[in-house]
């Protein structure tokens, strides 16, 4: 049953040309899903196997009236591939920081399972021996704007960004997140894509990398955009699975400078101690930028609860 699933996951049959940052066709990306609270769109999600979305921790701030919409391709209009199902539990990470922001991660389990179509499918999941080394082609897709301030898009747009992280030594930056954009800013996902995957494609099979966590402003140069690492969490996503395990998949990217050693052009040779010194370091391209800031910057809904919330 596993290996049938595998075979599945990660495997969009519509998704035949990758486009640059822009609309997606309708079944680009079959594991998209969009959360909704009382009808309404509040951040994104990645379906992972029939009954389960993986999504960011910081989206709920309560728990009722949730649902998930998959398949959806405008968040106004008719859309003739939806499915909606009903949320029975989200479970937030139990280490979940509102103040930092770290592991936000959640998932999300439907009351009845979905049946997979070309435009309902899950994604594959990176394996904690996953490796995404600086530069890694990743996508990220959603229903955020696309420039800073803009309005939201009605079409799921997406993007390409390479992976990078820069660790200058500051306590807030663990290794539970991963980076991504350009240095020159113009890609990034912004507001409206948080919880929402970035992905990278291995032997035509889309893993899954990151969910999107926050960032500053959109897309511009210098200010990565933050993900939570999926591939730190495969034994918490595990234990929270019945027989039905989503896919993991090992990555495996090129090049020789992992993400996790790269250190960005024209960062401080000195090493802060703690946020305070951190908050020195605006202008350059770092994560500990993004980590140890205030939340009022963040732009996002933090959650309120670490524990099972059930519908």
């Amino acid at each position: 049953a596993f290996f049938l699933f595998y075979c599945m996951c990660g495997s969009p049959p519509l998704n035949t040309k990758l486009v640059g940052g822009g609309d997606a066709q309708e079944g680009s990306w079959p594991w998209q899903a969009s959360l909704q609270n009382f009808g309404s769109h509040v951040c994104g999600g990645s379906l992972i196997n029939k009954e389960w979305v993986l999504s960011a921790a910081h989206c709920f701030y309560g728990a009722y009236g949730w649902s998930v919409s998959l398949g959806r391709q405008n968040l106004q209009g008719n859309n003739s591939n939806e499915v909606t199902k009903t949320v029975a539990t989200i479970i937030l990470h139990p280490g979940f920081n509102i103040f930092t922001l770290d592991n936000d991660i959640a998932l999300l389990r439907f009351s009845s399972p979905v049946t997979f179509s070309d435009y309902v499918r899950p994604v594959c999941l990176a394996a904690n021996s996953s490796v995404f080394n600086n530069a890694t082609r990743s996508w990220v897709t959603g229903w955020g704007t696309v420039q800073d301030g803009g309005e939201a898009l009605n079409l799921r747009s997406n993007l390409e960004s390479n992976v990078f992280l820069c660790l200058i030594g500051v306590d807030l930056v663990t290794d539970n997140i991963i980076c991504a954009g350009f240095p020159e800013g113009g890609k990034d996902a912004c507001q409206g894509d948080a919880g929402g995957p970035m992905v990278s494609e291995q032997d035509s099979i889309w893993i899954q990398s990151g969910i999107v966590r926050f960032g500053f402003g959109c897309a511009r140069p210098n200010n990565p955009g933050v993900y939570t690492r999926v591939s730190r969490y495969q034994s918490w996503i595990y234990s929270h699975m019945g027989s039905d395990k989503p896919g993991f998949v090992q990555f495996n990217s090129s090049g020789l400078d992992a993400d996790s050693n790269y250190t960005c052009p024209g960062a401080p040779p000195a090493t802060p101690e703690g946020p305070d010194a951190a908050e020195d370091l605006v202008p350059t391209l770092t994560s500990a930028e993004c980590a140890s800031r205030s939340p009022s910057h963040w732009q996002t809904r933090v959650g309120a609860s670490s524990k099972p919330y059930n519908t």
